[in-house]
């Protein structure tokens, strides 16, 4: 592992963040911080292309790009609205949550929809279109990210423990989000919380998109789970009120719990039925 390549990788990917926090906060407008949020899922793209560069090294070869599919590429992409449906539901048992379909924004959207449509049809279309839209533009921003999570830092880490590059990947990951937490992003009611909120998230995170991008041998995969997460997880804060930040959706309470049982069920495949225990065993 060379220490010194990921702190380099590191610095060049949170620096140009920084400069989009302080951006998105100089103009204080949350569509702005909201647009901001989606350019800057291509700096740890851009930070992998200025550190291979620096070491004098191929900037994608070795870090997992692969369009060869297999069936891990489709499970990874279904599996995100069944963790969406199960964070709405734990959500619901959150202190003082409650099923509201009568915000305006359930009103408006309903308006749009066929007579007699629903709530859950309403939510049935959003985790269609968000497969789609996570298997499309939104793996393309995600991909982005994932180069260097479950791409550069996969390579960098070769011969060490899984669960060690899980934290470390997952603290990096998180962290790095800080200077759009701190301007409302994911956590408007709760900034400064909210940054070690999307540190704990992504650490949760973390073991399943890096599980399915060692089954699949593709970073793609993790990619389309994450773009397809970013389109179905928010189901729950327009279907539960009151819209508390800490507690409800994937960023809350109810997302990082939901996804940390759904770590050990892949834990418990992993060990009992796939029997690869790749939970247990050192990158390759």
């Amino acid at each position: 592992m060379k220490t010194k390549k990921i702190v380099v990788f590191s610095l060049c990917a949170v620096v140009p963040m920084m400069c989009l926090g302080l951006l998105a906060h100089l103009i204080g407008n949350p569509v702005v911080t909201m647009a901001l949020s989606s350019l800057a899922m291509m700096l740890p793209l851009l930070a992998v292309v200025v550190t291979q560069l620096i070491y004098k090294e191929p900037v994608l070869r070795g870090l997992g790009v692969s369009f060869k599919l297999n069936r891990w590429w489709f499970v990874g992409a279904l599996l995100m609205p069944v963790l969406a449906m199960a964070i709405l539901a734990v959500s619901l048992l959150m202190p003082g949550a409650y099923w509201n379909v009568e915000s305006e924004t359930v009103r408006m959207a309903l308006d749009q929809m066929p007579a007699g449509m629903g709530p859950w049809g309403m939510i049935a279309i959003t985790l269609v279109s968000g497969i789609f839209a996570g298997a499309t533009i939104n793996a393309l921003f995600a991909f982005g990210e994932e180069i260097g999570w479950r791409g550069f830092l996969v390579k960098e880490f070769e011969g060490k423990n899984f669960m060690t590059l899980s934290l470390v990947s997952g603290v990096i990951w998180g962290f790095w989000h800080f200077p759009l937490i701190l301007n409302g992003h994911n956590y408007p009611q709760h900034p400064v919380i909210g940054v070690f909120m999307m540190v704990l998230m992504c650490v949760a995170l973390t073991p399943m998109f890096l599980y399915f991008r060692q089954k699949s041998g593709s970073v793609i995969v993790p990619a389309i789970m994450h773009g397809t997460f970013n389109a179905v997880v928010g189901v729950s804060n327009i279907f539960v009120a009151p819209a508390n930040d800490l507690l409800i959706g994937g960023p809350g309470l109810a997302g990082i719990v939901v996804i940390l049982l759904f770590d050990l069920l892949l834990y418990l495949y992993d060990r009992f039925i796939s029997m690869e225990h790749i939970f247990t065993s050192k990158i390759r």
